[in-house]
């Protein structure tokens, strides 16, 4: 993948039982953090600056996710801008953050599986 800027720009916030130590296989505990009783957070995005504990790799240059198959939800779901689902705004936000162009319908496609969650930096659990 050579994106990963929503990686590094979101807060990823998923539902608590998606961790390892409620779900067999599931995001490995000590990756993520506790935001509320019923959600938690990946480590290094409830912080400015955001970047995710399992991304690996130069933004907009090659990255990965370190814990692909067991990412959260919220990453499975977050569609890369121009994918086979269309536009995604949060996709054109997080890359314009990084100083990347914003993706458009006729641009080369990048393997992406990133995720999204307005990052309002996390308050106090």
């Amino acid at each position: 993948m050579a994106c990963g800027a929503c990686c590094a720009a979101f807060r990823v916030s998923f539902y608590w039982r998606e961790a390892s130590d409620a779900t067999p296989g599931g995001v490995p505990v000590e990756l993520a953090e506790d935001f509320n009783q019923r959600l938690r957070v990946m480590k290094g995005t409830c912080q400015n600056p955001v970047r995710c504990a399992a991304l690996q790799g130069e933004i907009g240059v090659a990255v990965q996710c370190a814990i692909y198959d067991k990412r959260p939800s919220v990453c499975r779901e977050f569609s890369m801008a121009w994918d086979d689902r269309g536009a995604n705004p949060l996709c054109d936000t997080a890359r314009a953050m990084h100083g990347l162009p914003a993706m458009s319908p006729d641009m080369p496609k990048i393997n992406s599986d990133d995720h999204g969650r307005p990052n309002p930096l996390c308050p106090a659990a």
